[in-house]
């Protein structure tokens, strides 16, 4: 991996400006003698950075002993204010203060803004609010007639390079109903014929009380802050409705290669047939902000503490912009309550050991990225890789499955065939949820090392991942 940093060790940064807070007479000299580099500089995203971010915007991260009078005066040295309690310090646990989304005014630049906030005592980092994009590149039937080689396999269909899933589904290996897997992305199409079954809801918000049915209620009824939120949220547009239409294909397609309905005798087969799918919306028709890709990992980190469902993992076909300190910190959250954050390595053709592509490249020890290979085992031409900062290869290229379509005024459930290293992380995605239904009780740790042991050793991989291999699910 490219750089290291170790959660919940105090910074020198952090310890200057804790000082400093207490005593700010005389730390801040030390502070004057001292160059601050921020972790996000550190990573290679100086202030500078050009990656596509909402012009204006940045987040924002206190120290935990920052009272109001020092967020006043941070606040006040670009003439900003506070549009959104990203992670608010009430509902932390890691002891953190409060993460927000700012607004400042136009007479200051990006760079300097961020130069000017970070400045202050009462500040431990800020960052541009950045912009992320999907990584794809636009007897059940697609199963049978040859097209779902993504779940073939050498010994049960001839077909060497796809992820071996048919020869764990011979071995009745493909019930995950135990298992919720979140899918971090566009919305799903949770009424679709080959999801429908699968489409999980919220154990907090159903059932009915007092003959009232509190999906419907308008009321939080599990306390986490969203109204019925029953199958997820839609951060994009802040609200419960997760799918809006024909624009959510490539939620939906991802949820398909997860959890498509198998032995049904239509459409395609998921890895798992049975598995338990949540959504958390962040990206919409303009892609999706930092701020609420934040807030999207921390649902499920958050649903998973409050109601004890044994989510394993979350799919992120997803990436972009630059380092951000605060992912790292809610996908080291999401770390901590045994969550694997299974991610797109992108499609841009580099190499992301020298050109690193995030959130697949932070060295979070519960990231898993995922690059692409075609049906003939080669690195798909649009895939990134690295030795150390890709782990393993999975199916990206021609992948059918579920999307939404227009029949006449209709959004009906149909079928489509697209490529990207988006399409190849959700295949490690279910692998990982069929492991864990299989061991009860595993651990992300243990997920992700049966995972990576477990890989087929491909040539085209060789030194393009760490595991020098693709995924291979019938070792599970």
């Amino acid at each position: 991996m490219k750089f290291e940093y170790i959660h919940g060790v105090t910074t020198l940064k952090q310890f200057n400006k804790k000082i400093s807070l207490k005593f700010q007479t005389t730390a801040l000299l030390i502070i004057a003698t001292i160059p601050i580099i921020s972790q996000a500089e550190k990573a290679g995203n100086p202030p500078t950075d050009k990656a596509p971010s909402v012009p204006g915007e940045l987040l924002v991260q206190f120290l935990p002993g920052a009272t109001t009078t020092d967020k006043g005066r941070a606040l006040g040295r670009i003439h900003a204010e506070v549009v959104d309690k990203v992670v608010p310090k009430s509902k932390r646990e890691d002891g953190g203060g409060d993460l927000v989304l700012i607004r400042h005014q136009p007479d200051f630049t990006p760079a300097a803004a961020r130069h000017e906030i970070e400045s202050d005592p009462a500040i431990e980092f800020a960052e541009p609010n950045y912009i992320y994009s999907h990584q794809a590149i636009s007897n059940d039937t697609y199963y049978t007639n040859g097209s779902l080689w993504g779940m073939y396999s050498t010994s049960t269909n001839k077909v060497s390079y796809g992820s071996q899933a048919s020869t764990a589904w011979a071995n009745e290996k493909y019930n995950c109903g135990t298992v919720y897997v979140g899918i971090i992305d566009e919305g799903y199409m949770y009424t679709h014929v080959d999801l429908q079954a699968n489409a999980a809801k919220n154990p907090g918000e159903v059932g009915i009380v007092s003959g009232i049915d509190i999906s419907k209620d308008g009321k939080d009824n599990d306390g986490n802050g969203y109204i019925d939120d029953v199958y997820g949220w839609d951060f994009d547009g802040n609200n419960k409705t997760v799918f809006d239409g024909i624009n959510d294909d490539h939620g939906t397609h991802v949820a398909g290669t997860i959890g498509g309905v198998g032995g049904n005798g239509k459409g395609v087969a998921g890895v798992c047939w049975s598995v338990k799918l949540l959504n958390a919306k962040f990206l919409g028709n303009n892609g999706g902000t930092l701020a609420n890709a934040i807030k999207a990992v921390d649902y499920f980190t958050n649903l998973k503490l409050r109601t004890g469902i044994n989510l394993v993992a979350t799919n992120n076909s997803w990436g972009g912009g630059g380092y951000s300190q605060g992912l790292f910190d809610a996908i080291e959250r999401a770390n901590t309550a045994n969550i694997l954050f299974v991610a797109a390595a992108g499609n841009s053709s580099i190499n992301i050991d020298a050109i690193p592509f995030y959130p697949a490249g932070y060295t979070n020890s519960n990231i898993l990225a995922v690059a692409s290979i075609t049906s003939t085992g080669t690195l798909s031409s649009f895939s990134n890789y690295g030795a150390t900062s890709a782990d393993l290869g999975a199916p990206g290229s021609a992948i059918y499955s579920t999307v939404p379509v227009r029949s006449g005024i209709n959004i009906v459930s149909g079928y489509g065939n697209y490529s990207g290293t988006s399409m190849a992380t959700p295949h490690v995605t279910g692998a990982c949820a069929l492991y864990a239904a299989s061991h009860p009780g595993a651990t992300a740790g243990t997920i992700k090392a049966a995972i990576l042991n477990s890989v087929i050793s491909t040539s085209s991989l060789s030194g393009k991942t760490a595991s020098n291999g693709r995924l291979d699910i019938s070792k599970f």
